[in-house]
């Protein structure tokens, strides 16, 4: 019988949140057995250890998950509502892989929303108060870089943008916002090499930095640059298949 493997990358000191965890941040200690399946296929996709394109094949994630049929067809259909699974007739499914006009859209709504965001938090009175948890994270992506833990500061990366919008206590912009940032963590994965953004860390610093001197005009080109950075730097998707059971560490 096939086997999940614990995963054997983020370091817990870090404090690297899963990316599941900040699109459901009221889960309850026992999720459903839907859930658990959906945040595990989530979470491989956010990390990269599973890549767009990847078949998923309904008796294989069964035997990972150890868990029914129906239980897998529900987090992919989930999954494929939120915009990370495609289901395609007769075909089955598959994480989902963006079409040239989809890069195209997904990173304008990026650069549109984060710069509400930050039109928003530079008005802020409490704001040095409210910036101090981002200071901290990154502080932690920086340090996940520079001890070489990929997974941890893939999370952090990534996390730093779901908390900047949830400072403003919006649940609908940081529900949009963290959407659009798992699509666009998709679209990257495909072009990104192992070096990818490797100052973006620095980047989020500057960008923090311009929202606490409640300058909105340098803070949103900072913010320009840094997703127009990560929207040129792909390059070519490669032509080998990927293996989406090695996202799981299974062995067959």
């Amino acid at each position: 019988m096939l086997q999940l493997k614990p995963l054997l990358h983020g370091s817990a000191d870090l404090q690297a949140p899963r990316a599941s965890s900040l699109r459901a941040p009221k889960a309850t200690s026992n999720p459903s057995e839907t859930q658990r399946v959906y945040d595990e296929i989530f979470d491989a996709a956010m990390d990269r250890r599973l890549l767009p394109g990847a078949k998923l094949t309904e008796a294989t994630l069964c035997s990972i998950f150890d868990c029914s049929r129906g239980t897998v067809r529900a987090a992919l259909a989930q999954l494929a509502h939120d915009k990370i699974v495609m289901i395609e007739p007769n075909r089955g499914a598959y994480v989902w892989q963006a079409a040239p006009k989809e890069v195209r859209d997904v990173f304008a709504m990026r650069r549109a929303l984060e710069r509400l965001t930050i039109d928003q938090l530079v008005v802020l009175e409490d704001l040095d108060a409210r910036l101090q948890a981002l200071d901290d994270m990154v502080a932690r992506e920086q340090q996940a870089y520079e001890h070489g833990d990929r997974i941890s500061w893939l999370r952090l990366s990534n996390a730093f943008h779901v908390e900047l919008a949830r400072v403003l206590d919006n649940q609908v912009l940081t529900e949009m916002l963290s959407g659009l940032c798992a699509r666009t963590t998709l679209i990257i994965a495909l072009g990104d090499g192992p070096e990818g953004s490797a100052c973006s860390y620095v980047e989020h610093r500057d960008i923090l930095n311009h929202i606490r001197q409640r300058d909105a005009s340098s803070a949103r080109a900072a913010m320009d640059h840094h997703l127009q950075d990560c929207e040129h730097r792909m390059e070519a998707p490669s032509d080998e298949a990927a293996d989406p059971w090695s996202a799981f560490s299974v062995r067959r």
